[in-house]
């Protein structure tokens, strides 16, 4: 492999040997379903499904056939998109993309008995903040956006967060709202055998559109959250932005706690992952603090959404991760991007390298996503046969002749 920097090198391999043999192995140990006493598991070799990916049992059953050809040993499988679930749920209501009802088959249920039948790990990938997406409201009468208008954004003019092509989303400063977050959570971790609850979009979706760009919006500004926020600082917003910005990073970070605990006590053994930004200080902007989390060991592991089509910059970004020692095994995603100028065959070539730096560094990768390399229900990545075929060509092989 290519690029990888003597300084890096040198500075970054012991730490990742320690990190192998501390936080990685807890988490694989925990999450493995073969291995036996004494073992040492194998890393973590990951791929997101999206809830684009599938609509049907048979969907469900030949993703995770082409996961354990193409050796992958963990899948991250999207179950919960914006307050509505792929899986049965007394709390929210079945996703519009399986018809607003049961569909009479349980994506999730039937997700583990497949993984499990081919030795695959399964991960049940949920939408923390986001509880809406889309010009139009929930048809649904008891989707959040209907049954708790208060739990949402409201800036500084007194305006909830409008609709949009992007995630309307839900308020983590309110105790209340991450209560419900945590007993949707439960009753995943407690229902199904699942090996690992993984959290995205845990942090503020304030991107544009969610948040207008170059405008003073800000949120939220609910009466509730201001009355929150003065009575444990003395504080405005308007007094210190840096306290506020910080306050509302230890509201997620909150919120990231009590999903562990709940983990812990619901079942112990269970890794509790998270997909976060993996550049930190981009990722504050968002008031997600993911490596303290890794740090502190919030969570056992952390999916760096390391999404660059430069493998100098994607060996760059993972560096800090590992120093000091996390207490969280540390997990690249590399992605398929955009690639300017490159077919199809050389951006997978550049994906393959960064897979290489990943395992070097950590030992572990989890590739963004599945409908890049296979088909899949998705109507933009279905679009891409020819380029998907190229992709395979080139990574197949690759990935076929990694150690199991």
């Amino acid at each position: 492999m290519s690029g990888l920097s003597r300084s890096i090198r040198c500075s970054v391999r012991g730490t990742a040997l320690a990190l192998l043999g501390g936080a990685v192995l807890l988490l694989l140990a925990s999450g493995c379903r073969t291995a036996p006493p004494g073992a040492t598991p194998s890393p973590i070799r990951a791929v997101w499904v999206t809830r684009g990916d599938y609509r049907s049992a048979d969907d469900v059953t030949r993703i995770l056939e082409n996961c354990r050809a193409a050796g992958f040993n963990t899948v991250i499988f999207q179950v919960r998109g914006n307050g509505t679930a792929f899986y049965k749920s007394s709390l929210e209501p079945w996703a519009d993309e399986l018809g607003g009802q049961d569909p009479g088959w349980d994506p999730l249920a039937h997700a583990c008995r497949e993984a499990h039948a081919r030795n695959l790990r399964l991960q049940a990938w949920v939408n923390v903040m986001p509880a809406w997406r889309g010009k139009k409201p929930p048809a649904h009468p008891e989707q959040l956006y209907h049954k708790h208008p208060e739990w949402f954004w409201y800036d500084q003019h007194g305006n909830r967060q409008p609709l949009s092509d992007f995630y309307v989303s839900l308020n983590p400063c309110l105790p209340e709202v991450r209560a419900y977050l945590v007993s949707v959570f439960q009753e995943i971790v407690a229902s199904y055998d699942i090996d690992g609850l993984h959290l995205d979009y845990i942090r503020f979706p304030n991107e544009p559109p969610a948040t207008p760009a170059r405008s003073d919006i800000d949120y939220p500004y609910d009466a509730a959250t201001l009355a929150l926020y003065r009575e444990e600082t003395g504080r405005a917003p308007a007094d210190d932005q840096a306290a506020w910005n910080a306050w509302r990073t230890e509201q997620v970070t909150r919120l990231v706690t009590e999903i562990r605990d709940m983990v812990k006590r619901t079942k112990p053994q269970l890794p509790l992952t998270a997909a976060v930004g993996s550049v930190p200080a981009n990722a504050l902007k968002h008031f997600q603090d993911g490596k303290r989390w890794a740090e502190e060991g919030l969570v056992d592991a952390v999916y760096l959404m390391n999404y660059t089509d430069s493998t100098a910059e994607f060996e760059k970004r993972i560096g800090p991760w590992l120093t000091p020692p996390p207490r969280a095994a540390v997990v690249p995603g590399p992605w398929f991007g955009r690639h300017p100028g490159k077919t199809p065959q050389e951006a997978a070539e550049v994906v393959r390298q960064q897979i290489e730096i990943a395992r070097q560094l950590t030992g572990n990768f989890c590739l963004f996503s599945y409908a890049g390399l296979f088909e899949t229900r998705d109507r933009e990545a279905a679009t891409q046969p020819t380029a998907r075929e190229q992709r395979r060509a080139v990574l197949l092989p690759y990935l076929a002749a990694l150690d199991r």
